[in-house]
């Protein structure tokens, strides 16, 4: 069990990632990371990070390797904060740096992300972590944080821990609130209210940013029909939200700034976007669920259309 100052390696380590594991090093957690496009700027000068809410610092990692297959074993916490795209294989990242007390943090985005890591490693606590953060990387090495900057961490299936408890902990510490819950499969829900619905729609212009996309009522009314979708289809799932969260979450995105969606960057820099994890999954449960969802389902078509033309 971890103690008060775990070791923690983040796999995966880009902006998000390299954000939260900055905030545990700040309490005293030893915290080392694998990242790969920019090993070489942060294994020199690690990460600058621009925060409103942390300030302006330089996060130094214990350690830094350009692979799983160097950093070893011997963690109290393996943060996995990759991409869920079908090009990475998840289980393949976290087998060679498990050992018998390894807590596996899912700090990750998408619906139903859980249940293959869990399948995979049945005797190991699975925590989930959804990140309401608006941040970026500008630079091998630089992140910029703009806004948000909470956490919701749950154990998986359901329930919490120590373990869950001391992590919390360390964020509330470090200026990061952080939010425990016994319901993580709901929580992913309400999450993906807002990201199935801004994440998609931001690549159908081009890399809209978030003022872009709600400029015009007729704009908004969409919105907050695709919103409404996602709500009928977890309802379906035996998750219901409360339909105001809806209006609550438009008017949190009108009043932060203008920002790009992680699908938005992704589409931007040609990287694999997370069209499955983030909105595919909700699309297939309303199809189970026998929900009539078609904005849902245009708005994946015409993602799928543009993943693949940019394959």
């Amino acid at each position: 069990m971890p103690n008060a100052s775990p070791s923690v390696l983040i796999v995966g380590a880009g902006a998000v990632g390299a954000f939260f594991g900055a905030a545990l090093a700040r309490q005293g957690a030893t915290v080392s990371v694998v990242c790969r496009s920019d090993y070489a700027a942060v294994k020199q000068a690690g990460y600058e990070i621009e925060s409103g809410l942390l300030g302006a610092h330089r996060f130094v990692p214990s350690a830094t390797f350009p692979d799983v297959a160097e950093a070893g074993r011997g963690y109290d916490y393996v943060v996995l904060a990759t991409k869920v795209v079908d090009s990475i294989s998840r289980t393949e990242l976290l087998a060679p740096v498990l050992d018998d007390r390894t807590i596996i943090v899912l700090l990750q985005n998408g619906l139903d992300i859980e249940s293959e890591i869990a399948a995979a490693f049945p005797n190991h606590e699975l925590l989930s972590a959804i990140a309401f953060i608006a941040v970026s990387r500008t630079g091998p090495g630089k992140v910029l944080h703009q806004s948000e900057g909470s956490l919701v961490i749950g154990r998986f299936p359901s329930g919490t821990s120590t373990a869950a408890e001391r992590l919390a902990a360390l964020f509330e510490a470090s200026g990061v609130p952080c939010r425990i819950t016994t319901d993580i499969v709901k929580a992913r829900w309400q999450k993906a209210l807002w990201n199935a619905t801004f994440n998609p729609i931001s690549i159908m212009g081009g890399a809209l940013d978030t003022a872009e996309i709600l400029r015009s009522p007729e704009s908004v009314q969409f919105v907050r029909d695709v919103m409404t979708e996602v709500v009928n289809t977890a309802r379906a799932a035996g998750h219901t939200l409360d339909e105001a969260l809806i209006d609550k979450l438009i008017a949190a995105t009108v009043a932060m700034p203008p920002y790009k969606t992680s699908m938005a960057l992704d589409y931007e820099h040609r990287r694999p976007m997370e069209i499955e994890a983030i909105l595919g999954n909700v699309v297939r449960t309303a199809r189970r669920a026998g929900v009539h969802v078609p904005r849902l389902e245009t708005i994946y078509a015409i993602a799928k259309m543009i993943e693949q033309a940019r394959a």
